[in-house]
């Protein structure tokens, strides 16, 4: 509906990963996986609910993956902090909107990123986020300086960065292996 999808889509099919673009409930439904990208998470969350599909992001998160990056991690999140935008609550985390600054502020680091081994990978970050706090039950995945930017809790994983802006698979190919492992239980 809104925001990066097209490049999230590109490296799911470079991954040979049957992809669907949804804009309905049937659509989510048809899904094993879902990623929330990258946009203005005010725009996405009105188009989310006149599409009638924030309730049924919440239901289909019970059973199946979500990664939310930048925009959709903010959605995701329990509390947007020094702002009223009200989120989904799918994670225990805190975030701040636009943290870094303007989008002439936007970089692109290094980050640390843990999933299998501990490396390094290139991190884009465009108007991002910052997650402010974590609960107990949420597990970090990846940080710049001491900044978590990458973080997951049981079915929900959120980024504030764009992997999709980069030829690097690795974050993509982690979140595939959610869905395959939900799938196959």
């Amino acid at each position: 509906m809104q925001g990066d999808f097209a490049l999230h889509e590109k490296m799911l099919r470079q991954l040979d990963v049957e992809t669907l673009l949804v804009r309905n409930k049937e659509e989510l439904n048809a899904c094993h996986g879902l990623i929330l990208p990258g946009g203005e998470s005010t725009t996405l969350t009105n188009l989310l609910k006149k599409h009638g599909l924030w309730d049924e992001l919440s239901t289909f998160a019970e059973t199946r993956p979500i990664f939310g990056t930048c925009a959709g991690l903010i959605i995701l999140a329990k509390r947007v902090v020094r702002n009223n935008l009200q989120p989904m609550g799918l994670i225990d985390i805190s975030v701040e909107r636009n943290a870094y600054g303007r989008q002439v502020d936007s970089f692109i680091d290094e980050i640390k990123l843990q999933l299998d081994k501990q490396e390094q990978c290139e991190g884009v970050f465009i108007r991002a986020p910052k997650i402010v706090t974590i609960g107990k039950s949420v597990t970090p995945l990846a940080w710049h300086k001491k900044d978590i930017v990458m973080a997951e809790s049981g079915n929900i994983l959120v980024a504030t960065f764009h992997p999709e802006l980069t030829d690097d698979a690795r974050v993509h190919k982690y979140f595939l292996r959610k869905v395959v492992a939900l799938a196959k239980s």
